[in-house]
């Protein structure tokens, strides 16, 4: 009776796989560039196709005043609420919102051009996809129950939401802490090869350092801050090596890194600078506690100009991101998508960890167990994921829904066994 069931729910995902490339293909072709991070629209497009396929859509719009704090447009966020009966709440989340799509692309960013299987646009793979898997592995579990009245209990929610760029605190965060959900179990993006139960942390700050502007030909009149901004430079690849020898306990984590991803500053080549700006990414293992880590970091900053006639800096946090760790009861997730993925794709499906960071760790530091698992290949290289030409393997799709629905029903349909 089971296998039947499971046979089912693919044949269900089969039947449906044609609108879902095209529900894709839609999601794909609104941008959502992030910054600037003005994605209502995309939202209100979004919620439009859900309604044409069914499903009832909640909108909470973000109030405009913390958007814009946070340096955002405009966000709407999303709740698909299925209650099939008492029972476990399942939440799965996929964010809309996505980097800007920059140079070097052979195919359109936001065509969602279809090629040789593939579809190629901006973030066709993290994590527009997965807004598709969630939707359509929903619908497939809404048939079957249909088809078995009384056997499925408990809900499924769908959370879509639009600034995981910025750190997730007004998506995930936001609806976590007004109330509007709280569910028992949850489901992040992910790609299909791999289910993602611990992940770095991310601390960014903006350094700015002071000077004072001179003419080029008089340098000593001035306080060079270009020149103080070297000074940081060296002190954080320093650290940057020092950091390489530190190594995690969790598999799939190796060290902690640090980059500087941004310098502006100057006015013109003839001007000794007078303010010079730095940007920089710090990722913490699991092993680090985020606090020490900046305070650490902010001393090593300020230490490197210390006494410089003229120099005076200030260091903004522009985010911070903690780990994602492992909540006791993510167990019964990962052996589910990895039974079901073992189906499905024939091969075993490892429970790691990766370094980067997303924003279903708010769910986890919420205490709801939490993993990762969606739609891709073995690597976000091999999507080209925040790169040229993003894809996706459509049969990875396919594959994923089916996976995903499945573990679905075995959660809804554990009680009543």
């Amino acid at each position: 009776m089971t296998s039947g069931i499971y046979a089912s729910l693919d044949a269900q995902v089969d039947a449906s796989h044609g609108d879902a490339v095209v529900f894709l293909r839609e999601v794909v072709r609104v941008p959502t560039d992030t910054p600037p991070g003005d994605n209502a629209p995309h939202a209100e497009h979004t919620a439009r196709l859900l309604e044409a396929m069914g499903l009832t859509v909640e909108r909470h719009r973000v109030d405009d005043v913390d958007v814009r704090a946070a340096g955002l447009t405009s966000i709407v966020n999303l709740i698909v609420r299925r209650k099939f009966g008492p029972g476990p709440v399942v939440a799965l989340n996929a964010h809309g919102d996505v980097v800007p799509p920059g140079e070097g692309w052979t195919h359109p960013p936001y065509d969602g051009v279809v090629e040789n299987g593939r579809m190629y646009g901006r973030g066709v793979a993290v994590s527009k996809s997965d807004f598709a898997t969630y939707a359509f592995a929903l619908l497939a579990v809404e048939r079957a129950a249909q088809a078995m009245p009384g056997q499925v209990a408990g809900s499924v929610e769908l959370h879509f939401t639009y600034d995981e760029e910025f750190g997730g605190e007004l998506g995930p965060r936001w609806l976590l802490a007004r109330g509007l959900t709280r569910p028992d179990l949850a489901i992040g993006p992910g790609f299909s090869y791999s289910i993602i139960t611990a992940h770095n942390g991310c601390l960014q700050l903006e350094v700015t350092i002071h000077g004072r502007a001179a003419h080029a030909a008089m340098p000593e009149t001035g306080a060079d801050a270009l020149a103080a901004a070297v000074r940081i430079l060296d002190a954080l690849y320093a650290q940057r090596a020092m950091y390489a020898t530190r190594r995690s306990r969790v598999e799939g984590i190796t060290s902690p890194t640090i980059n500087v991803g941004r310098i502006d500053g100057g006015t013109n080549t003839n001007v000794v600078p007078a303010k010079v700006v730095l940007k920089l990414d710090r990722r913490m293992i699991p092993e680090e506690d985020p606090a020490v880590v900046e305070s650490q970091l902010r001393e090593v900053i300020e230490s490197a100009v210390r006494g410089l006639p003229g120099i005076r800096i200030d260091i903004r946090r522009l985010l911070l991101a903690r780990a994602l760790s492992p909540q006791p009861g993510h167990e019964r997730l990962v052996s589910l998508l990895q039974k079901h993925a073992l189906r499905v794709l024939g091969e075993s499906v490892a429970a790691t960890a990766t370094p980067l960071y997303t924003d279903a760790r708010l769910y986890g530091e919420a205490g709801i167990p939490t993993v990762l698992y969606g739609a891709g290949p073995r690597s976000i290289l091999e999507a080209n994921a925040k790169r040229a030409d993003e894809n996706l393997d459509l049969e990875d799709l396919r594959h994923a829904t089916k996976v995903v629905a499945a573990t679905l029903y075995d959660l809804l349909t554990a009680t009543r066994q």
